[in-house]
């Protein structure tokens, strides 16, 4: 059985940008749907291509979910 990743609550995260699959944690969305956002840069959140990945603002996360920066 594969093992559940544990986040820590948005309000604690100090790094500036988050993996995709955290940002799907937070924000509730699916990974298909947050690539489908990145491809198409209409998201509420705007991708950020590093090395090949996603990277997703911590700021502009917690400003989409209303938690204190």
């Amino acid at each position: 059985m594969a093992q559940k990743t544990q986040f820590p609550p948005l309000e604690e995260v100090t790094k500036p940008m988050l993996t995709t699959a955290e940002y799907c944690h937070y924000s509730n969305f699916a990974k298909q749907t947050a690539w489908l956002h990145a491809c198409k840069e209409n998201g509420p959140v705007r991708a950020v291509r590093i090395g090949g990945r996603l990277g997703w603002s911590t700021k502009a996360v917690k400003q989409m979910l209303g938690v204190a920066a």
